[in-house]
C-alpha cells in the first residue's frame, strides 16, 4: 500500500546502517574487555607487585647480608679460627632470621599455582639453613673449651700446666660433649627434612652461565650424606671419651704394615706394640718384632690354601701372614684366633689399631726428622729407593742380611713410633695437634690407617666414617681390586698399577672389560743374601683378587700365569688369578665378564696401603679418569 507516495520500507543486517551499528556494539564490548582486562592484570600484578616491592626489596638485602656473612664463616672455618667463628655464626642466625621474615611476609603468594611452589622452596631452604647454623653454633661452643688441645686458633680453657696435665684435664671432661652430639644429631636431621621438600626439578638448568638445577640437587645430595654420616657415627663420638680412658685405662694393639710389601689390608704385618690411654696420657708398653709372636705359638699351623699355591716355601700359617682377607674385621679376626696360641701374654686389649709406613712419613713432614740409633728418619726424598728416607732406614735396619745376630730387629719401629708421641706431646698442643688431627683424618679416609674396636658401639661409628677397612655393601655396580705380595722383597715400593675398564650396558646388565697394567720401571736389587745387600726391588709374586657384583658371570680372563678362579666371598663375586712383574718389566692382565648391574653408577673400594693408582673408565662412550686414593662413586648419564 502507497501512502502519501511513500515506500513502506525496514533495515536489514546487511544495510550499511545495520553493519555500522553492529560494529560499534563489538568495539563497545572490546573497549569493555579491555577496561576488565586492565583492571584485572592492575589488582592482580601491579597493585600486588608495588605492595610487594619494600619486602622484596628487604628481602633481597637480607640475602645479600647473609651470602656475605657465610662466606666470612666459610672463611674462619677454613682458618680453623675457632674464636672468630663464634660471632660470625651468631651474625649469619640473624641474618637468616631477616630472611625467613622476609619470606613469611610473602607466604600469601604460595597459593598462586606455579609461583608458590618458589616461595615454599625458599621458605623451606631458609629454614633448613637456620637450623644447620643451630647445629654449627652448638658444635662451636663445645669445642671452645678444647680449642688449644686441638690446634685451633682460640682460647682453651685448659691453658696452664704441662702437655700431659691439659690433655688429662680435658679428657675427665669430656663426657660434658655428650650431651651435645645427640642436640646436634637433631638439628641436622630437621635441617635434612627441610631440605628434602625442595624440589630441583622446578629449576632451570641454568640462568645464563649460572648453573641452577645441578648446583640444588649436589647441594642437597652432599648435605644429606654429612647428615647420614654425622647421625652414623654419633655411637663412635658419644664412646670417644671412653675410648681415651675418661674413667678406665684403655689397651691397644697396634700394627704397623709395611705397604712396601702389599699384602690384603694394606701391607706385611711387621711389628706391634701395645698403647696404653689414661685419661688421655699415652704410654707405650711394649713394642716388638712380629716375629716373636709366630715364634712364641705353642704348635704349628698348616698353610691355608691360598699360601700353599701362592707363596713360596711357606708351609705354616704365621700370625704375619694371616691378614688374607680384604676386609680388616675378617682379617683381624684370624689374626687373634693365632693369637691367641701365643703363649707371648699381651694382655687384654679393647681394639686394634693398623697404620703404614704412609702415616710415619706424614707425621714425620709435621714434627720434622728423627734420629734413632745414628740413622735420620726424614721425609725427604732418598735417590737409593726413590722413596721417603724414613722407609728406606726402616727397610735397610729390619731387612738387611749382618754377620752378627740382630735382636729386635724391627724394634725401632716402636721406638719411633714412640719418640713421636713424645714430641707430638712434649710441646704445646696448639702447634702440632691441628695438623696431626687433620692428617690422622686423611689418613683413615684413604685407608693408610685402620681401626678395629672390640666394642659393638664404637666400632659402628668407624664403620659410617669408612675407617675399619670394610668391604661394602653397595646397590649397583662395584669395583675392588686386591693385589698380595707373596715373596716380591719390597718391590710395591717400585711397581706401578693402571686399570682400565670399559662397560657397555645392556638392557638390564652389562659387559665389562678390565685391563690392568702392573709396570716396574726400577732396576733389579742385588738379593743375594750372601753379598749382605738390600733387597728392595726383586720378581713380584702377585696374587690377585678382583671383586664385582654378586652374581656376576666370567667371559674371559688373560694374562694370570696360574688357573684362575671364580667364587662368591663377603657379598660379592670374585675372579682369582696369579701373575708376575720383573724388575724393569711389565704385566698385563684382561678380565671380560657381565654383571646383572646398571653401569650408570661405579663404586670403587680402594685396597689399604696402595697409593695413586691410575684409573679409566668409561661407560658407552663417556669416560672419566680418576686417581684412586680413597672409596670413589663415578656417576654416568
Amino acid at each position: 500500500m502507497e501512502t502519501y507516495g511513500f515506500k513502506k520500507i525496514g533495515f536489514t543486517a546487511n544495510t550499511p546502517v545495520a553493519a555500522k551499528v553492529t560494529n560499534g556494539r563489538k568495539s563497545l564490548r572490546a573497549k569493555k574487555i579491555l577496561l576488565v582486562a586492565g583492571l584485572l592484570f592492575f589488582v592482580i600484578i601491579i597493585v600486588p607487585a608495588l605492595l610487594l616491592y619494600s619486602p622484596l626489596s628487604k628481602l633481597q638485602a637480607s640475602v645479600k647480608k647473609s651470602a656475605t656473612i657465610a662466606g666470612q664463616v666459610y672463611d674462619a672455618g677454613k682458618k680453623q679460627d675457632i674464636e672468630n667463628l663464634q660471632p660470625k655464626l651468631s651474625e649469619l642466625k640473624d641474618s637468616l632470621d631477616d630472611v625467613s621474615e622476609g619470606i613469611r611476609v610473602l607466604k600469601p603468594v604460595s597459593f598462586i599455582p606455579f609461583v608458590g611452589n618458589y616461595q615454599k622452596d625458599a621458605a623451606a631452604m631458609v629454614e633448613g639453613g637456620i637450623l644447620s647454623v643451630e647445629a654449627a653454633q652448638i658444635t662451636v661452643d663445645t669445642l671452645v673449651p678444647y680449642a688449644d688441645l686441638l690446634g685451633l686458633k682460640g682460647k682453651s680453657t685448659f691453658v696452664s700446666g704441662s702437655a700431659d696435665d691439659r690433655i688429662k684435664t680435658a679428657v675427665e671432661t669430656m663426657d660434658k660433649i655428650v650431651p651435645s652430639i645427640d642436640k646436634i644429631a637433631d638439628k641436622i636431621s630437621l635441617a635434612e627434612k627441610e631440605f628434602e621438600k625442595v624440589d630441583p626439578g622446578r629449576y632451570p638448568e641454568k640462568i645464563g652461565a649460572t648453573v641452577i638445577r645441578e648446583r640444588l640437587v649436589s647441594g642437597k645430595s652432599l648435605f644429606k650424606e654429612t647428615a647420614s654420616l654425622f647421625v652414623e657415627a654419633r655411637p663412635l663420638l658419644k664412646n670417644l671419651p671412653k675410648l681415651m680412658g675418661n674413667r678406665e685405662s684403655q689397651r691397644y694393639l697396634v700394627i704397623f704394615q709395611n705397604d712396601a710389601e702389599l699384602r690384603a689390608t694394606g701391607g706385611f704385618m711387621t711389628a706391634f706394640a701395645i698403647f696404653k690411654i689414661d685419661k688421655g696420657k699415652l704410654t707405650v708398653e711394649r713394642s716388638d718384632d712380629i716375629y716373636k709372636l709366630d715364634e712364641a705359638k705353642k704348635k704349628s699351623f698348616p698353610a691355608p690354601d691360598k699360601i700353599a699355591l701362592y707363596h713360596k716355601d711357606v708351609p705354616n700359617f704365621q700370625l704375619r701372614d694371616s691378614n688374607l682377607s680384604p676386609d680388616f674385621n675378617v682379617s683381624m679376626n684370624a689374626f687373634e684366633k693365632l693369637l691367641a696360641d701365643s703363649s707371648v701374654e699381651l694382655g687384654e686389649y679393647q681394639g686394634i689399631i693398623a697404620l703404614d709406613t704412609h702415616v710415619l712419613v706424614s707425621t714425620i713432614k709435621i714434627l720434622g726428622e728423627f734420629n734413632i740409633d745414628g740413622r735420620q728418619f726424614s721425609a725427604e726424598i732418598d735417590k737409593r729407593c726413590d722413596c721417603p728416607r724414613a722407609i728406606y732406614e726402616l727397610e735397610d735396619y729390619a731387612t738387611r742380611p749382618v754377620a752378627f745376630i740382630r735382636e729386635d730387629r724391627k724394634g725401632i719401629i716402636g721406638t719411633l713410633l714412640y719418640q713421636i708421641m713424645q714430641r707430638a706431646l712434649g710441646v704445646s698442643p696448639s702447634q702440632y695437634w691441628g695438623k696431626l688431627s687433620q692428617m690422622f683424618l686423611e689418613e683413615a679416609g684413604q685407608k693408610h690407617l685402620l681401626f678395629y674396636f672390640k666394642d659393638d658401639e664404637p666400632q659402628k661409628g668407624i664403620e659410617a666414617l669408612n675407617f675399619g677397612g670394610r668391604i661394602k655393601d653397595y646397590g649397583g655396580d662395584y669395583l675392588h681390586i686386591n693385589n698380595v705380595n707373596f715373596a716380591g722383597a719390597k718391590s710395591n715400593l717400585f711397581v706401578r698399577h693402571f686399570v682400565k675398564r670399559e662397560i657397555k650396558n645392556e638392557g638390564e646388565g652389562t659387559t665389562q672389560t678390565l685391563t690392568l697394567n702392573y709396570k716396574n720401571p726400577a732396576e733389579a736389587s742385588n738379593c743375594n743374601l750372601e753379598a749382605g745387600q738390600l733387597c728392595l726391588n726383586g720378581i713380584l709374586r702377585n696374587w690377585l683378587r678382583i671383586y664385582v657384583p654378586k652374581g656376576s658371570t666370567l667371559v674371559e680372563f688373560t694374562g694370570s700365569e696360574k688357573k684362575t678362579l671364580t667364587y662368591d666371598e663377603l657379598g660379592k663375586t670374585v675372579f682369582e688369578g696369579f701373575l708376575t712383574v720383573k724388575p724393569q718389566g711389565s704385566t698385563e692382565v684382561k678380565i671380560s665378564y657381565k654383571t646383572p648391574k646398571s653401569g650408570n653408577k661405579l663404586f670403587i673400594q680402594k685396597q689399604p696401603g696402595t697409593q695413586d693408582h691410575e684409573y679409566t673408565v668409561s661407560v658407552d662412550g663417556q669416560e672419566q679418569k680418576i686417581i684412586l686414593n680413597s672409596d670413589t662413586e663415578l656417576s654416568f648419564n
